[in-house]
């Protein structure tokens, strides 16, 4: 229990550090976390993920999220992408449901109707309400819900594993730091937004437009760089990334995700140093890059997404 207060502790502090550097300077503190951080933690999580069997019923379940993954980076890197781009969404909501199949089914038979059922209903879903439907799936799922909402999820799941007060601390205080980023408006900018930064955050606008739409009715400018609300907005996105990110290095003594063999962690620093070098060399091919590595780890991790939320819903249930 000490060594579980001693984590908490450190998170409300790299909590807080998240909070001031997305306060003062967030474009620049999430185009630099995402470069740096962002591969380190994919690569890292994804070995951990794979010693743990991905949290599935069955060794190869996740094989369905390789293919999955080939069918994006086809869709990202192919002459093909102009037909398989628009279909993002579906591909995700397919990698969403399956990786349900993959917790809550044991027998190879019951996944596969499910997963066929899935691949039905994303289609549907896609040409009923493509708009509202890509939204969601392409641009909400595996951005902010994976990196804000999972995360909590997480940290309230260990809260009521461990029922310790620092745990419970820990999540008042994420909570108040995405409030307070996000809610309330301070008129003052510290970020000098150039052109260089509003070119290499060109790629994530369209997340903040879609959060900032849902405060036209407050604002008068919906600008994403030069309007409170869009400094309010992403400051909340950047904090919720960095945390993210140092949520999961934080956690090295509990989960013990280094706990590898040294070839391992040479391939990973190998790959992770040439990520960051291929998205500062070549921005567009090293985005690419980064966005596939990104969403590796966001298929991967949502077996285990899916059951931190049934043990909710099994905590819940036992004490109502």
């Amino acid at each position: 229990m000490e060594k579980i207060s001693k984590i908490n502790i450190i998170n409300i502090f790299l909590m807080l550090l998240s909070f001031c550097f997305a306060f003062i300077f967030p474009f620049e503190l999430f185009l630099i976390v995402y470069a740096v951080l962002g591969p380190l933690h994919y690569l890292t999580e994804i070995n951990w993920l794979h010693k743990k069997n991905y949290f599935t019923t069955q060794k190869k379940d996740y094989y369905v999220h390789i293919l999955i993954l080939c069918l994006i980076s086809i869709a990202l890197f192919s002459p093909l992408s102009f037909y398989l781009r628009k279909y993002l969404a579906t591909f995700i909501f397919i990698a969403f449901c399956s990786s349900f199949a993959m917790v809550y089914f044991k027998e190879t038979k019951s996944k596969i109707i499910f997963n066929t059922v899935a691949i039905i209903i994303s289609f549907l879903l896609f040409y009923l309400f493509e708009s509202k439907f890509s939204i969601i799936f392409s641009m909400f799922l595996p951005t902010l819900i994976h990196v804000f909402i999972f995360t909590g999820i997480f940290i309230l799941v260990g809260t009521l594993k461990d029922k310790s007060r620092s745990g419970k601390l820990s999540l008042v205080f994420f909570i108040i730091c995405a409030v307070v980023l996000l809610f309330i408006p301070i008129n003052y900018n510290f970020s000098v937004i150039t052109d260089q930064i509003q070119n290499n955050y060109h790629s994530f606008e369209k997340l903040n437009q879609k959060i900032i739409t849902v405060f036209s009715q407050f604002t008068t400018s919906n600008d994403v760089y030069f309007s409170n609300i869009g400094i309010q907005v992403m400051r909340f996105i950047a904090f919720a990334y960095t945390y993210h990110y140092f949520n999961w290095f934080s956690k090295t003594s509990i989960i013990q995700w280094h706990d590898t063999s040294k070839f391992k962690l040479i391939i990973i620093v190998l790959i992770w140093i040439t990520s960051i070098i291929l998205y500062f060399y070549d921005y567009n091919i090293g985005l690419k890059w980064l966005y596939i590595l990104s969403m590796a780890h966001v298929f991967l991790e949502f077996p285990l997404n899916f059951i931190s939320i049934l043990n909710l819903k099994t905590f819940f249930s036992n004490n109502c």
